[in-house]
């Protein structure tokens, strides 16, 4: 049976792991609750409250950085759901702590757990410029729009400190190599100043991902993301400064924010954006449960609508992996969702995202040191 039955014992003692006080006590500014073991794990932990612990109060969990020295950063894909073939990921894990983020799977890698673990055991690349640059360096190496934020957020918390972001968009400025950035987060307006000189030569746009316009509903989803509002304000400030600018409604969830999406894409229109997208909730590996138990702590009497409607967008699964209607779904709800989207974009003027491309044309390779200078 699907969705929330408190009349089933299975179902009463997964409400009762999920709001132990251990559980509780993790919670807050955390997207997820639990902390269970990756699918590689051989043995799996989780949370019993055996009622000895009722009065005792726990810290939260704190945010750890490991520095991972990369043997290379550019990841190129063949996806024929993306528009570009080469990403670059700064940080493993990301501190916004996105209840429904797709990335969570991928710290089982790790040996971490995709909940807990994934937003508060990080993993920085502070070698990730320097190996940037001799990558571009390479003689058989071909220009093509690089983005930035594809499976965790560039600009996320702990950027502040180890600007590794910025490191590497300097590399970028300096071989006029084009970019593309996603975000969350208002501190990619700290590199105006890279990114308004690389705009005027076409070589950088920026999207903003905004979920939601309800702040309390976004600190429950995202809670170390920038507030909407400012997200909206980030948007605004770009577009006036010359940066082409998207707004993703991202990612749509039925029952929980999918009646925004009018109005998100408006914001944006306000904001100045050119294009827009969005992408229907993805529920893959141990995301489904992690989901599940967030609906379970803050809208268990949704449970069993929201999966079910999710369910119906994915040929009656939880997720559905392939090519094409993975991002988008199938069936009535999807293509009604779809629909509103179209309709919403023809209205305000926006373009479909990544209806233009960026130039390759003034891609200068950088020198390293040692290297032979070119004769022409």
């Amino acid at each position: 049976m699907n969705g929330f039955d408190p009349r089933d014992p299975a179902e009463a003692e997964r409400v009762k792991r999920v709001e132990t006080p251990l559980a509780r006590a993790h919670e807050r500014g955390r997207g997820t609750v639990t902390n269970a073991g990756g699918r590689f794990e051989k043995q799996q932990r989780e949370a019993f409250d055996d009622g000895w612990q009722e009065d005792e109060v726990l810290p939260p969990f704190r945010t750890e950085t490991t520095m991972e020295r990369a043997v290379s950063v550019i990841t190129r894909n063949d996806s024929l759901d993306l528009s570009f073939d080469r990403s670059i990921n700064p940080y493993r894990g990301c501190e916004h702590g996105c209840s429904y983020c797709y990335a969570r799977p991928s710290h089982a890698y790790l040996g971490l757990s995709p909940g807990l673990d994934f937003e508060s055991r990080l993993f920085a690349k502070p070698n990730a410029a320097e190996l940037l640059e001799r990558e571009l360096a390479h003689p058989r190496y071909q220009p093509r729009e690089i983005a930035l934020g594809t499976n965790t957020d560039p600009y996320q918390p702990i950027e502040r400190h180890y600007r590794i972001t910025r490191q590497i968009l300097e590399v970028l400025a300096r071989t006029q190599h084009p970019v593309t950035i996603v975000t969350k987060n208002a501190m990619v307006l700290r590199d105006l100043d890279l990114l308004v000189p690389m705009a005027a030569k076409g070589l950088a746009r920026v999207a903003l991902s905004v979920t939601t316009l309800d702040g309390t509903l976004a600190r429950k989803l995202e809670p170390r993301a920038s507030i909407p509002a400012r997200r909206i304000d980030a948007l605004r400030q770009l577009s006036a400064a010359g940066i082409p600018t998207a707004i993703l409604a991202s990612p749509m969830i039925p029952a929980i924010n999918d009646h925004e999406i009018e109005a998100i894409l408006e914001a944006g229109a306000e904001a100045g954006v050119e294009e827009a997208n969005y992408i229907l909730i993805r529920l893959p590996l141990e995301l489904r449960e992690l989901f599940r138990e967030w609906l379970l702590v803050h809208y268990p009497g949704k449970l069993r609508h929201v999966l079910s409607l999710v369910q119906s967008m994915r040929s009656g699964a939880d997720y559905d992996s392939r090519f094409g209607t993975r991002q988008t779904g199938t069936g009535p709800y999807a293509e009604l969702l779809a629909k509103r989207f179209r309709i919403a974009c023809q209205r305000l003027g926006i373009k479909r995202r990544h209806a233009s491309r960026l130039r390759t044309d003034l891609f200068t390779p950088p020198v390293l040191p040692g290297t032979q200078m070119s004769l022409f």
